[in-house]
């Protein structure tokens, strides 16, 4: 594993971690949705980057690359979904409004 690639892969890593302590101090839904969007944005396309680096041009980077960005690309939409239903259970949201 080359030193670049242990680097992407720690940072990501780490990202994780932190996104994760600070989740278990969370005290509602929206907190911890708000503490998921690091792990979707940061840490999954590092951890990524650093296993395509390791395995070089092979197929199985090619499922790492369409994974991360599925996950990069969906992570947000569904995130905000989800806080929008929390908020309108809690009735933050009025329901005549458009979803």
């Amino acid at each position: 594993m080359t030193v670049v690639a242990q680097v992407l892969v720690f940072a990501g890593v780490f990202a994780v971690l932190v996104s994760a302590v600070g989740m278990l101090r969370a005290k509602d839904l929206l907190a911890r949705l708000h503490l998921l969007s690091p792990v979707t944005t940061l840490g999954a396309p590092l951890i990524g980057a650093g296993l395509v680096l390791v395995n070089g041009a092979h197929l199985g980077s090619g499922a790492i690359v369409v994974t991360v960005v599925l996950l990069v690309v969906t992570g947000p939409i569904l995130q905000t979904a989800t806080a929008r239903l929390e908020a309108r259970r809690r009735g933050d949201i009025d329901e005549d409004l458009p979803a």
